[in-house]
């Protein structure tokens, strides 16, 4: 916490115009892909400094910025997984906190709808549901903004699901865990993005056991 809160201090000063507001994003971006648990809350900043950006100057430098090296990111996605597995959990964590948190009039940006989706399609591949750490990625991000996503495009959410319904139906080589998390998002989505009391106890009181 005390590493966001310096990062923010140093990227939203009284005048944004005294920021190389590309530098900042090309910051944000290189950090959000070393390490997890900023991935998760990168979006929250990114919104913050956008904000800050257009009360303050009007501009949208950072907002261009940050989808600019995201862009350049996705279009490498498959050559960083190759290159390292946690590198790649981070990239699809920060371009799903991304979708989260920047919207345009309330609404997630329709730009950012494939991208996700191709991002998680991957994870539903059979060669990724091998690894728990992939598993563990694409359901962490569907408990976030799966139900926004499909309101985006039911279609493409159908799409996914008869993927990862068939990965736990039809193959053999899940981990246990891996079964279990697949088990758990299916029933997510059947419950509405929701579970209900029970299954929430019995799945929690497994992952912790």
């Amino acid at each position: 916490m005390t590493y966001f809160t310096v990062r923010l201090t140093n990227v939203t000063p009284p005048d944004p115009g005294s920021v190389d507001l590309e530098k900042v994003s090309n910051v944000i971006v290189d950090q959000s892909l070393k390490d997890q648990i900023f991935s998760r809350e990168a979006g929250r900043i990114c919104y913050t400094i956008i904000q800050a950006e257009a009360k303050q100057t009007n501009g949208n430098v950072f907002r261009r910025n940050i989808l600019n090296r995201l862009q350049q990111e996705f279009k490498a996605r498959e050559e960083t997984r190759k290159r390292s597995t946690q590198e790649w959990v981070c990239l699809v964590s920060f371009i799903c906190n991304i979708f989260d948190y920047l919207k345009v009039n309330n609404i997630p940006m329709m730009a950012l709808v494939h991208p996700v989706y191709d991002c998680l399609f991957r994870l539903a591949q059979s060669d990724a549901l091998q690894n728990e750490e992939e598993v563990d990625c694409l359901v962490l991000q569907l408990h976030r903004i799966g139900d926004q996503l499909e309101k985006m495009n039911m279609q493409l959410m159908d799409e996914l699901f008869n993927l990862l319904r068939d990965g736990f139906l039809l193959q053999e080589d899940l981990s246990s865990m891996g079964r279990l998390l697949l088990l758990e998002i299916l029933e997510f989505r059947a419950g509405g993005w929701t579970l209900s009391e029970t299954a929430q106890k019995y799945y929690y009181s497994e992952v912790t056991d």
